[in-house]
């Protein structure tokens, strides 16, 4: 998640289980050593610009490496603080190690997936339960953490820590109500899903994006889940096939390797721009839940040896390639999702009928709901 997110997280942990007298300076050092994993966003290079999707949130966000990360952390803080702790190294580590290890458990609850595993195995752990930035989790646990430090009285901590589950636990119903609706969907227009995610969209778990395969195509549509629920039908692309899109591509070349680590980091969900014909996607991310317009993607590039990389990687190619909203704001035009008048404020209207005929396994009652959200 966000930093303010990490450190007030493992801030609330270590409020809990901390001395009333030592309040501030705990939450001081627990809030820094919960971004302590972060860290690893400086493995990276020009040159190889997969390295960082690679690196981050594997190693450093591992449960095994969660007493290690603390031994570290509360070592640097006894060499450059001890006067201002004024406690037990033992102490200092545990706290340290608390906080550490909230990190890579609040980064599961994601979509981005977290290496917890490692170096059991590389798979990316991701319940898809909560935004990396939800400013609706992060402000209530902010307001009461500054308030136990200010009164001095850890009953605010518990009061934040209770809200984090009560959040998570909406969550979660959340999902599994978007994940009936759409499993609905997907039998109506008679499809057979292989795979299937279902996440919260920017910011909120109101809007829910859903992602599934069926017969070689990926499927994008949205649900707003309020008192009532609200499909929102998207688009759908081809899924990549290699040989196809790209036959010039020498198979022992960088750039093929490239490929095949993108496509472990995006869990094979890749598509070929059709737009940007030499653009690979990752549609799990988009800047609006129900469309194809990815936040991330690599660019090959049929003129450069076999030695070298693909051009752009990770979020490189964003501001250059992918197509942007006409509002040009991701955050802005997100929460188009929230209103009733979006598709009319935006032209939308006319993009659900054009949807309808460039999809034809969009159903009339899929364009009507379109319309009429």
């Amino acid at each position: 998640m966000d930093p303010v997110s990490q450190g007030l997280v493992g801030s609330v942990a270590c409020q809990i289980i901390s001395n009333k007298k030592k309040l501030l300076v705990i939450t001081v050092i627990s809030f820094l050593s919960a971004l302590a994993p972060d860290l690893d966003i400086f493995i990276r290079s020009e040159d190889d610009p997969i390295l960082f999707l690679e690196f981050h949130r594997q190693f450093t966000h591992s449960l095994i490496f969660i007493p290690i990360g603390g031994l570290l952390c509360a070592l640097f803080f006894n060499l450059f603080i001890p006067k201002v702790l004024n406690m037990p190294f033992k102490h200092i580590y545990i706290i340290c190690t608390l906080a550490y290890g909230t990190h890579g458990i609040l980064d599961a609850f994601t979509s981005y997936g977290t290496q917890l595993l490692w170096p059991f195995t590389d798979e990316r752990i991701a319940w898809h339960l909560i935004s990396v930035i939800d400013p609706i989790f992060t402000i209530p646990i902010l307001l009461f953490i500054m308030t136990a430090v200010i009164k001095n009285k850890k009953l605010y901590s518990y009061f934040a820590l209770g809200w984090l589950v009560i959040y998570l636990l909406l969550s979660y119903i959340q999902q599994y109500r978007a994940t009936i609706l759409i499993n609905e969907i997907i039998s109506q227009r008679n499809h057979f899903g292989t795979r299937l995610i279902v996440k919260p969209s920017f910011a909120n778990i109101i809007v829910w994006k859903t992602l599934y395969e069926s017969d070689n195509y990926y499927y994008i549509d949205a649900i707003r889940l309020t008192s009532n629920s609200k499909f929102i039908p998207g688009t759908k692309t081809k899924k990549l096939n290699i040989e196809e899109s790209f036959p010039w591509l020498d198979r022992k070349s960088k750039q093929a390797i490239d490929i095949e680590r993108f496509k472990w980091f995006s869990d094979n969900y890749l598509s070929q721009s059709q737009k940007y014909p030499l653009q690979i996607m990752d549609v799990r991310f988009t800047s609006l839940p129900h469309t194809l317009s990815p936040l991330w993607s690599i660019e090959l590039d049929p003129e450069i040896d076999s030695s070298s990389h693909e051009i752009h990687g990770g979020f490189a190619s964003l501001a250059k390639h992918t197509q942007v909203h006409p509002r040009n704001s991701i955050i802005t035009t997100h929460f188009e999702c929230f209103s009733q008048n979006a598709c009319r404020r935006e032209g939308l209207e006319d993009h659900c009928r054009l949807q309808s005929k460039a999809h034809p396994l969009l159903s009339p009652k899929d364009h009507d709901l379109c319309v009429q959200w």
